[in-house]
């Protein structure tokens, strides 16, 4: 009788060296990470790193323009821009992080079962995933969101509920591509139950699609945050957010430009080093895309 572990396919365990080879020849993801790894520190480090509150009125300050004393200047209550900036990664992140890893264990989940279980189960399952992803990601985040209402809490659960069809769709394909395998085959006849075979066999080989689509959802639900902060269902004032801090610099955008220029750019360099890290991720991770 096979051994089923011995036998399990190893593709999620590519070799670690050959991962950081990769990032080493590609420029833009190690230009990826280390814009994340920066926003990360900066994140983390925000009570150290920011020149003041982000949520107290100077009223001495109004409207600042960019100087030695205040470098991205002030906005229409005397707040550092900079340091609103520095907390509002905070709320990016927290956004991006949790909600990822909540939609990743719906649709992990609702995936595994999905793909191995079959018959109602399966049908059940796809046909709301499909119904779902019928409807724009954004238009459906923002319903829920105005039913349920606004705050952190509340955008990544939003987020969350219009973010899990994508795994289970991903999620089954690789497994009903996994179920009739040797390895998988040996553990059923060994006596595995589903769940230790799911948890044990299965899992593991479906974790690489996995883990390049959560990088690349952070960057997604990093600006489904923003936008529906913008329109003023996500997070509340004073909490900075760059969502609400580009929609606040609006009004002032032909003579402060500031107000709306330093967070839009936070938004969109973050963006763009979580997906340059997601494209390397996928390179390093997909056996099928290397040289």
């Amino acid at each position: 009788m096979p051994d089923a572990t011995a036998a399990q396919p190893a593709r999620f365990a590519a070799p670690r060296a050959s991962s950081w080879r990769a990032l080493r020849r590609s420029r833009t993801g190690l230009a990826g990470v280390v814009i994340v790894t920066a926003i990360v520190m900066a994140a983390t480090c925000a009570p150290w790193l920011a020149p003041s509150n982000p949520t107290a009125p100077v009223f001495g300050a109004i409207l600042n323009r960019p100087g030695p004393v205040h470098p991205f200047g002030t906005d229409q209550l005397g707040r550092d821009v900079l340091s609103r900036v520095i907390y509002g990664a905070r709320v990016a992140l927290a956004v991006g992080l949790t909600t990822v890893i909540a939609a990743g264990l719906i649709g992990c989940t609702l995936g595994l079962v999905s793909g191995y279980a079959g018959g109602w189960a399966d049908a059940a399952i796809t046909r709301i995933a499909d119904v779902q992803l019928s409807f724009p990601f954004i238009l459906l985040a923002l319903v829920v969101n105005a039913v349920i209402g606004a705050g952190l809490r509340n955008i990544i659960l939003s987020l969350a509920i219009a973010g899990w069809p994508l795994y289970v769709r991903v999620v089954r394909g690789e497994v009903l591509a996994l179920r009739h395998r040797e390895y998988v085959q040996a553990a059923v006849a060994v006596g595995a139950r589903p769940v230790r075979l799911l948890w044990r066999h299965v899992l593991p080989n479906v974790m690489t699609p996995i883990v390049v689509i959560s990088t690349l959802q952070v960057s997604q639900f990093i600006i489904a945050e923003a936008t529906i902060s913008f329109l003023g269902f996500g997070v509340q004032p004073p909490t900075p957010a760059w969502g609400s801090m580009v929609s606040d610099g609006r009004n002032y955008i032909f003579f402060a430009w500031w107000l709306a220029a330093f967070p839009g750019a936070a938004l969109a360099v973050t963006a763009l080093g979580v997906n340059l890290t997601g494209d390397w991720l996928r390179d390093a991770l997909d056996p099928r895309l290397r040289s």
